[in-house]
């Protein structure tokens, strides 16, 4: 089905900025639930940012609300995650997730990693000095 790919990972200072995006190919995300996650070793897969189908509602873990956001395109296929003002605790392999089934339609609680069937290959964000 749906096969997502992450971009615009890479190395920044502290308070900087780094923009991802993910596209996704073979299946249409306009009526999935998209969200972005994000894991460092040794931790579980952490929620960051979600989406649903039409952008109205998202949803954000608390650490990153207010420097983090997260909009969609539709059209092109594509998700992506503002990250302003980062902190070397954001430091993580962020991956790009994809939900079909509904399951976490309303964004009613925070995702869970269990929540989403598709996934990107994660890309890499290194906040330091």
């Amino acid at each position: 089905q749906a096969q997502l790919v992450e971009s615009g990972g890479g190395s920044v200072q502290p308070g900087g900025s780094l923009r991802l995006s993910c596209a996704a190919s073979g299946r249409p995300i306009s009526r999935a639930t998209m969200a972005w996650f994000r894991q460092v070793p040794a931790k579980e897969r952490e929620f960051v940012a979600a989406i649903i189908w039409t952008g109205a509602t998202t949803r954000y873990e608390d650490s990153v609300t207010g420097r983090f956001t997260i909009y969609r395109d539709n059209a092109k296929n594509t998700v992506a995650l503002q990250m302003n003002s980062l902190k070397p605790e954001d430091t993580a392999v962020y991956y790009c997730a994809a939900d079909f089934r509904a399951g976490i339609w309303a964004l009613t609680r925070a995702p869970k990693a269990s929540d989403y069937e598709h996934w990107g290959q994660g890309t890499q964000v290194t906040v330091s000095s």
